[in-house]
């Protein structure tokens, strides 16, 4: 596969980095920041006892005991790693320092490019219909998964609760067994990254990288080539630095696979082949008929689209219950043709005769549309750099990322509900146009909006001084859609308000999960 890479926009994380421009008249290559590897400003030692999402307890797969470290197989393990990390090739070196940024980091960075990638909506054939993709032949056009929005924040929910799961599961048998990195019992070895001062059985970085291979593999099934090859890579690098053993990797990606292949469990039962059922939309159509909705939704794409994920409302949620994504539903939008409908429309009339170049600056920054890993990958990528900027370990920072993850998934499920419930027309019914594309959905409530709320609030709990920054990125992002007009501001305002009640429901599993803040 091309390998995407994506310029990472983000001032705190590469404040004392450096950045290379190589600017000739041969050469214009543009070389990224560093994301430099650190030692974790706390070892988490108590995060084998935090509550995990799918599995029962942090014992559930068993881990069993490692070899002593003064057994004749710890000692040829030690002479073998020896070897391997004596002496490294440029190529090595780059590698290393690549996967030292830490393991949740980079899997997490490696879902938001093949997101990016599969952002692609089939185009219509010459019959004057819209091919759907094939999860049995992923590599046919059009190509499986048309990763929008939705399916992102769902790829990315399952990642990361895979994550989490099996680092806390690994943390618990890290301290059980409490055997040390191997830089601690042969001083020979010099280990070419931060030491860390956290056992080293299993391998926190096998843990991940089989955990996300499993999710991965299946949520983009023409990659298992590729991610083959970077978990491979990822499991050398250990090697090569001189962190495990093989018996550390060994292990971990044991467990790795084991949890993830539970968590997938749940991604099979979760309703999600059955979200494009189509059949349902006419039904959805006279309901909102029957709320009262005059001129439902139509598709403004020529030939007519089918809509996108109809029944993904129908979800099973992360952090309530089904009744709640109802209970969680937001009064009535404004009759079309009331005052406040009138109101709302003349004002996007207003922004799209004078709209001024900060407002299109901020439209087309927060856009996320087609080719991008669409708002949800906006907001994990936030809060990754977030987490790394704190010097998260592994299992902190996958949490952080499984709270956001499961937040932002929920959005999703709320927010198609009330769109397919109440089947609104989108402003481009009414002659608005927009130069950052027609989602292909109705229009209440914004999704953009209610990701955006859902993810700020459970960021603002993680990093509460920074809450207010998050909470102004929110509105931003909600704004985004009135400057773009693709969103009346009712749609903004009522999605921000259930996002924001959506990622509550994050935040109380954090305040109990055991891990603190």
């Amino acid at each position: 596969m091309k390998k995407y890479t994506f310029l990472l926009s983000y001032r705190a994380l590469i404040m004392g980095f450096t950045v290379l421009f190589v600017a000739t008249s041969c050469d214009k290559t543009i070389q990224e920041p560093a994301i430099p590897a650190y030692a974790p400003t706390s070892t988490d030692a108590n995060a084998g006892t935090w509550k995990t999402y799918v599995l029962t307890s942090p014992t559930e797969v068993a881990v069993p005991a490692p070899a002593a470290t003064g057994s004749a197989a710890y000692q040829a393990e030690l002479s073998s790693l020896k070897q391997q990390s004596a002496t490294l090739t440029p190529a090595q070196r780059e590698k290393v320092a690549y996967w030292g940024a830490g393991a949740v980091y980079r899997w997490n960075e490696i879902a938001r490019e093949l997101a990016a990638r599969y952002n692609l909506p089939p185009a219509a054939g010459p019959d004057g219909k819209y091919p759907v993709p094939d999860a049995a032949n992923p590599l046919s056009y059009p190509a499986f998964p048309f990763a929008n929005p939705p399916y992102t924040a769902r790829a990315l929910a399952y990642l990361s609760v895979a994550q989490y799961d099996a680092l806390v599961s690994a943390w618990h048998y890290k301290y059980k067994y409490n055997r040390a990195a191997p830089a601690l019992t042969e001083s020979s070895i010099k280990a070419a990254l931060p030491a860390t001062g956290i056992p080293a059985y299993p391998s926190e970085d096998a843990v991940v990288a089989a955990a996300s291979f499993t999710v991965l593999k299946a949520m983009f099934p023409g990659e298992v080539p590729y991610l083959e090859a970077r978990m491979k890579e990822h499991q050398e690098s250990r090697l090569w630095a001189g962190m495990n053993v093989q018996s550390d990797l060994t292990a971990g990606a044991e467990l790795g696979t084991a949890v993830a292949a539970k968590v997938m469990g749940r991604a099979r039962t979760d309703g999600m082949g059955s979200s494009n059922n189509q059949s349902l939309t006419a039904g959805m159509i006279e309901n909102a008929k029957k709320l009262g909705v005059t001129e439902p939704w139509v598709s403004q794409e020529v030939p007519a689209r089918l809509p996108m994920l109809p029944a993904y409302g129908f979800l099973n949620p992360w952090n309530f219950d089904k009744a709640t994504v109802v209970k969680l539903r937001p009064e009535a939008p404004p009759a079309v043709g009331s005052t406040e409908f009138q109101k709302a429309l003349d004002e996007l009339k207003t922004i799209q005769k004078n709209q001024t170049r900060e407002q299109a600056r901020i439209a087309n920054y927060w856009s996320d549309g087609v080719g991008s890993y669409t708002p949800p990958g906006h907001w994990h990528r936030t809060a990754a750099n977030a987490a790394h900027e704190a010097r998260y370990s592994e299992v902190r920072m996958a949490r952080t990322l499984a709270l956001v993850g499961t937040a932002l998934m929920d959005a999703g499920i709320c927010c198609w509900d009330v769109k397919y419930w109440w089947y609104y027309p989108r402003p481009q019914q009414y002659g608005l146009k927009t130069t950052v594309g027609t989602p292909n959905f109705p229009s209440y409530t914004s999704g953009h909006s209610t990701f955006s709320a859902a993810a700020a609030e459970v960021l603002g709990h993680v990093f509460p001084e920074q809450a207010n920054k998050f909470n102004a990125m929110a509105v931003e992002a909600s704004n985004s859609r009135l400057y773009g007009l693709i969103h009346y501001r009712f749609d903004c305002e009522a999605g921000l308000k259930c996002g924001k009640n959506i990622g509550s429901y994050a935040v109380a599993w954090a305040k109990a999960d055991g891990a603190g803040q």
